[in-house]
């Protein structure tokens, strides 16, 4: 695959641009080299690449005992990787939908999350679980949710949610280093967008350091995965306007850098949170308390959400998207905030 330098304007170094879904497979490569302890394990992983085929020739290169193919069995995946890092490996899984989650709730919830504390610390879990979220273009209402807040809510797991190929590469290596369980969630209709990625072995990107995607005076948004895009879509329109919208990537959800959030927010006064979840007692809730308690003098309006729908999501491309944020939904519910 041919790749087209271009050079960044903060280092002058030389970065790549290369897709999603390859610098997560470079992630996945370069730290099982690092490090023999890494290896892998999930559905089709190595004979097809897994379902979306981000795998694809690691089985190659690793062998089968490093890049293993399981059954369809989501329990023994999770359960299986809590065992191998008790044992002192590092295992990286893959759960074809973070929809699936949930029928491995038990070995995510309380055993990833939980048996280092039970067990007073005599052991790390360092396991990573790929998440593959959100929605892709059909595929119904049990393979497209957005559960980030889902695993907010349970202390011991850190929860990662890249928006950029080099995001998704630096945290992934990130996570993989981590001493504690990671959920990774990839979002699929990413997969496909290409962006600059330092060619380094040693891009890592740390946990709880969000990204300005864009600067601004006038109004903070913070958006994750794909929203992230819609979001600077809809600053770019704003801008002609006289509207200035800043724009922030959490990167991490847990742990949160709501330092930088809150920093945005006594600058611009005002403050925005979409997401693709639904928007009861989605992540937007959570930042939008943190803000007015560390905040609350700052703001001149109330915070605003704009989220997914509470419904279950249709198979219907086009409904689909009707129960997600659009570029112009951010536009007007920005222009309405900023006239407050």
């Amino acid at each position: 695959m041919t790749t087209t330098p271009v050079t960044t304007g903060t280092t002058g170094a030389t970065d790549r641009v290369i897709g999603y879904s390859r610098a997560i497979n470079e992630a996945l490569a370069e730290e099982m080299r690092r490090d023999e302890r890494v290896w892998m394990m999930g559905q089709d992983i190595g004979r097809l690449g897994g379902v979306f085929g981000l795998t694809r020739g690691l089985q190659e290169e690793f062998g089968p005992m490093r890049v293993r193919d399981t059954a369809i069995n989501e329990t023994f995946i999770v359960g299986g990787a809590a065992g191998a890092a008790l044992a002192g490996t590092i295992p990286v899984v893959e759960l074809q939908f973070a929809d699936f989650l949930f029928t491995a709730a038990d070995e995510i919830f309380h055993k990833l999350a939980k048996w280092r504390y039970m067990h007073g610390g005599q052991f790390t879990l360092p396991v990573v679980v790929r998440l593959p979220s959100g929605v892709v273009g059909g595929a119904g209402a049990e393979h497209s949710q957005s559960l980030e807040t889902i695993a907010m809510h349970v202390p011991g797991l850190k929860v990662a949610v890249p928006a950029t190929p080099s995001d998704a590469k630096g945290l992934l290596k990130a996570a993989i280093r981590d001493p504690d369980p990671v959920l990774f969630f990839e979002h699929k209709g990413l997969y496909r967008v290409k962006g600059p990625v330092p060619e380094s072995d040693e891009h890592v990107v740390p946990f709880g350091s969000a990204r300005v995607a864009r600067a601004g005076n006038d109004l903070t948004v913070v958006a994750t995965g794909l929203m992230v895009d819609r979001a600077l879509a809809a600053a770019e329109q704003l801008a002609p306007q006289g509207i200035d919208v800043e724009v922030i990537d959490p990167r991490t959800l847990v742990p949160l850098d709501i330092d930088t959030i809150v920093a945005s927010v006594e600058r611009t006064h005002r403050l925005m949170v979409v997401h693709e979840a639904s928007r009861t007692a989605g992540f937007g809730a959570e930042i939008a308390t943190q803000v007015q308690e560390r905040a609350f003098f700052s703001l001149d309006a109330p915070v605003w959400r704009v989220c997914g729908t509470d419904t279950p999501l249709p198979q219907d491309p086009e409904l689909e998207q009707a129960c997600i944020p659009s570029t112009d939904e951010i536009v007007a519910a920005a222009r309405a905030l900023a006239a407050i």
